[in-house]
C-alpha cells in the first residue's frame, strides 16, 4: 500500500530566533561531577592513614606500659578487627560507591531515619574531634614557640589558625586536599618509622617490664589495654565517607581501607615495640613524652622533645586536613536525600562548601569556649561523648552489611563468597561492638543523650519535608 506525499512530507523547521541583547545570559553551568580532579589510590590511602595517625600515637607507649608487653597482643587483635572493618567498608562501597560511607549503607539498608543516625552522630564527632586536636597541637606548639604557653590569646589565635588552615586547603578543592594529605602523611610516617627502627636497633628486653603488669591475669591485662587502644583506629572509614572523590571508588574505597589501616598498625606496632625497648618499664610507666625519652635514648642528647613535637604538629595538621574532609561528607550525603539542611548539599571544586564551613565554625567555637571562657568540663564532656558517636556509624554499617547477606538478595551477595563474607561482617560487628564497650559507662550514657537530640532535629526537617 503506497502512502500518500502528503503524508510523509516533513514540515520546514522554523528558523531560530534572533538572539535578544537584552536578555540576561545563563549562568555558566557547574562542572560535572567526572570534570572534578578526584583522589587516585595513594591519596585514598594517604586520607585513611593520615585520619587514623593523629597526635594519639605519642602517648600510647606510656598509656598501655601500665598493663605490660601483653598490651602489644591487644594490639594484634585490634589490627585484625579493624582489617576486617576496612574489608567490609570495602564491600559496601563496591556496592554503592556513593560519597557519605557509612550513611549511605545505613540508609540503603534501614531507611531514613538509621541514615540520619548515622550521619548526624559522625558530623557531631568530626567536629569536636578536629577542635580537641587543634587544642593538643597547640600543646605540642608550646614545646617550640614557649610564648604560646603564657599568653591565652595567643594560645586562642594559634588554635584557630591550626583549624582554618586545613579547612582553606579544603576550599580550595579536592586537588589541595589530596595534596596536602599526601605530603603530611609522608612527613609524619617517615619521622616515625625511621624512629621505630632506629629503637628497634637499641633494642633491650630487660627494659620490656613483665608480660602481665597488673597480675590479675593476661586476658584482663589485655582487655585493659584494648579499651584505651581501640580509639587508635578511628578513621578507617575515612576512603568509604568520601567515595564519591576517589577515582574507581568500587576498587580504590577497599583497597585504600585496608592499606591505610595496615600502614598505620605497622607504624603503631613497631614504634609500641621500639619505646618498650629503650626506655625501662618503671620510667615509661610514669612518662609524659614516651617517644621523646626513647629518642633522648637513642640517639643521646635532649632534642627528643624538639624532634617529637614537629612530628606531633605534622601529624595532627595531617588529620585535621582529613577530619575537616569528612566533617562535610556526611551532611553533604544526608542533605542530597533531604535529611539534612539543603544548605549543606552546596558544593564547589569537588567539596561540600558549607558543610566544611559549619564543621570549622562549631569547632572554633568550641575551642574558644574552651580556651576563654574556663569551660574545661564541658569541652571534655564532649570529647568523651564523640568516643561513643564515633563507633556508631560502625555498627550500623557493619549490620547493614550482615543485613544484605542474611537477606541473600542475589544483585547484593555473591554466593561464593557468602562464607567468608559473613565471617568478616561479623568480625567487624564484634569489632565496632567492643569500641562501644570500650568507651565506658559515662561515654555510652551521654552519647545516647546526644543521639536523643538528633531525633528531635530528624523529626522537625522529617515534618517540613512531608509538609
Amino acid at each position: 500500500m503506497q502512502t500518500s506525499p502528503a503524508v510523509t512530507r516533513q514540515a520546514s523547521p522554523a528558523p531560530p530566533a534572533p538572539p535578544n541583547p537584552a536578555a540576561p545570559s545563563p549562568a555558566p553551568a557547574p562542572p560535572p561531577r567526572s570534570a572534578v580532579r578526584r583522589f587516585g589510590l595513594p591519596t585514598a590511602t594517604a586520607l585513611v592513614m593520615g585520619n587514623i595517625i593523629g597526635g594519639g600515637i605519642f602517648m600510647i607507649p606510656a598509656a598501655v606500659a601500665p598493663y605490660g608487653t601483653v598490651s602489644l597482643l591487644a594490639f594484634a587483635v585490634l589490627t585484625a578487627g579493624a582489617i576486617a572493618l576496612a574489608l567490609v567498608f570495602g564491600r559496601l562501597a563496591r556496592r554503592d560507591p556513593r560519597t557519605g560511607g557509612p550513611y549511605v549503607y545505613a540508609r540503603e539498608a534501614f531507611g531514613d531515619f538509621a541514615g540520619f543516625i548515622a550521619a548526624w552522630s559522625y558530623w557531631i564527632t568530626t567536629w569536636v574531634s578536629n577542635a580537641a586536636l587543634a587544642v593538643a597541637a597547640v600543646g605540642y606548639l608550646g614545646v617550640l614557640w614557649p610564648a604560646v604557653g603564657r599568653s591565652t590569646p595567643l594560645a586562642v589565635g594559634c588554635a584557630l589558625a591550626v583549624q582554618w588552615l586545613p579547612a582553606l586547603a579544603n576550599l580550595a578543592g579536592t586537588r589541595y586536599v589530596g595534596t596536602v594529605q599526601l605530603v603530611s602523611t609522608v612527613l609524619k610516617f617517615v619521622p616515625l618509622l625511621v624512629v621505630a627502627v632506629a629503637g628497634l636497633g637499641s633494642f633491650d628486653p630487660a627494659n620490656l617490664g613483665p608480660f602481665d603488669a597488673t597480675g590479675d591475669g593476661w586476658l584482663g591485662g589485655m582487655t585493659a589495654a584494648a579499651a584505651i587502644l581501640l580509639f587508635s583506629y578511628l578513621g578507617v572509614e575515612s576512603a568509604a565517607m568520601s567515595a564519591g572523590q576517589v577515582r574507581d571508588p568500587e576498587r580504590n574505597v577497599g583497597r585504600a581501607s585496608v592499606l591505610g589501616t595496615v600502614g598505620a598498625a605497622v607504624v603503631y606496632l613497631l614504634g609500641t615495640l621500639a619505646v618498650f625497648g629503650t626506655v625501662a618499664h618503671e620510667r615509661l610507666v610514669h612518662s609524659t613524652a614516651p617517644f621523646s625519652d626513647s629518642v633522648n635514648a637513642v640517639f643521646g642528647g635532649s632534642w627528643g622533645g624538639t624532634a617529637v613535637a614537629v612530628a606531633a604538629l605534622v601529624s595532627m595538621a595531617g588529620a585535621l586536613n582529613g577530619w575537616t574532609l569528612l566533617s562535610a561528607q556526611a551532611p553533604y550525603a544526608a542533605a542530597k536525600d533531604g535529611l539534612f539542611p539543603a544548605v549543606f548539599a552546596t558544593e564547589r571544586r569537588g567539596v561540600p562548601v558549607v558543610g566544611v564551613l559549619a564543621g570549622v565554625t562549631l569547632a572554633s567555637l568550641l575551642t574558644v569556649l574552651d580556651f576563654a571562657s574556663g569551660a574545661k568540663a564541658a569541652f571534655d564532656t564532649l570529647v568523651l561523648v564523640t568516643t561513643f558517636t564515633a563507633t556508631v556509624p560502625y555498627l550500623l554499617s557493619s549490620a547493614a552489611q550482615l543485613y544484605w547477606l542474611l537477606r541473600g538478595a542475589r544483585d547484593r551477595v555473591a554466593p561464593a563468597r557468602l562464607a567468608r563474607d559473613l565471617t568478616l561482617a561479623l568480625g567487624a560487628f564484634g569489632f565496632s561492638a567492643w569500641l562501644v564497650a570500650g568507651a565506658g559507662y559515662a561515654a555510652v550514657y551521654q552519647g545516647v543523650l546526644f543521639l536523643l537530640v538528633g531525633v528531635l532535629v530528624h523529626t522537625v526537617l522529617a515534618a517540613r519535608r512531608r509538609a
